[in-house]
């Protein structure tokens, strides 16, 4: 293929990933659709990653070797992207298997969908299911939000999009930018700046992916993965977009008084936006702020909800409650948490 671009870059950085990175480029190797590249990054292996990798670049003409001496899996990841010659784009993770037609699956999406920047897929939750539950139900929660809507909407919830299962244009990456370096989650920070500006992002649903969970993994010890990271950029991005959407702007009402949803609905307050009332299940809460039962909510139409309801049985009531109302997702009301 020397001198042919390929129609897709699979870039793959890795770091002392020498137990699971032959199984992740194998699963690249083993894909049902054969015009790609795969860009392999390493970070500063100090392991035998660096030979696994050097060795497919010797038997295959397809993956490509290069380095980035900068830590950090958003450097490598940079880097590899910088590198790709596909008109398509697809992460991947060194200690994940893309199934076989992952990337026949993005292409064909890509390929009938124009007006999409880019797309992902659900993923197969892999890891020991004592240690790992929270995990496993945020893979419920994400393969549940699949088109375009429900991502759009429910973006605040938590990341949308399963990083190494996204693939996208070139055209999106070069217009909108890249993983950026700060204390927030970069795929998250990236996710909402491309919906934040227009960029439609679905999923094919199938399953393209087995997400490997371990309790080493970065989105578990790193600090930019903390709680407060998420709700810092996902305040960031939320006040910008109420500013634009909420007909009662700077004010909303917020579903959830426990201290906690508190705290974390404050984080709006220092972005401009003012919360009237709080809303409750309980009558008898007592709080320093306005407060209403939630039985006693006035039509729609005539406030903005934000839900502050972190467990997703509750959530769904919520919801199920709102619409009941006639209250419209997007329109009426948004689940934030």
């Amino acid at each position: 293929m020397l001198g042919l671009l390929p129609k897709v870059s699979v870039v793959l950085p890795f770091y002392n990933s020498d137990k699971t990175l032959s199984i992740a480029l194998q699963s690249i190797s083993d894909q049902d659709f054969t015009d790609f590249e795969c860009v392999m990054v390493d970070n500063n292996s100090t392991d035998g990653s660096r030979k696994i990798a050097a060795g497919w670049e010797r038997d295959d003409s397809r993956f490509r070797l290069l380095e980035e001496k900068k830590q950090g899996v958003m450097f490598a990841s940079n880097r590899g992207c910088d590198a790709a010659r596909g008109a398509y784009i697809a992460r991947m993770d060194a200690d994940d298997v893309a199934l076989p037609g992952r990337l026949r699956l993005q292409c064909e999406f890509l390929d009938r969908q124009p007006d999409y920047g880019a797309v992902a897929g659900l993923v197969n939750h892999v890891g020991d299911p004592e240690t790992t539950g929270g995990f496993r139900r945020f893979v419920e929660w994400s393969n549940s939000v699949i088109t375009y809507e429900e991502i759009y909407n429910r973006r605040f919830i938590e990341a949308p999009i399963v990083n190494p299962t996204a693939m996208w244009r070139r055209y999106t990456m070069e217009r909108f930018g890249l993983y950026r370096s700060g204390d927030f989650p970069e795929d998250y920070e990236m996710w909402l700046r491309w919906l934040d500006q227009g960029v439609k992002i679905a999923k094919v649903p199938e399953v393209l992916l087995d997400w490997h969970d371990s309790e080493g993994r970065l989105t578990r010890t790193h600090p930019i993965y903390s709680d407060r990271a998420f709700f810092e950029i996902k305040s960031q991005y939320l006040a910008h977009w109420l500013t634009d959407n909420n007909p009662f702007h700077p004010a909303v009402w917020v579903w959830g008084a426990s201290r906690i949803s508190r705290r974390r609905a404050r984080m709006l307050e220092d972005k401009g936006v003012q919360i009237d009332t709080y809303i409750d299940t309980k009558r008898s809460r007592q709080i320093d702020r306005q407060l209403i039962y939630y039985e006693d909510l006035p039509k729609a139409g005539e406030r903005f909800i934000l839900t502050y309801i972190r467990q997703m049985d509750n959530r769904e009531k919520i919801q199920a409650f709102l619409e009941m109302r006639g209250y419209v997702e997007g329109k009426d009301y948004l689940l934030v948490s």
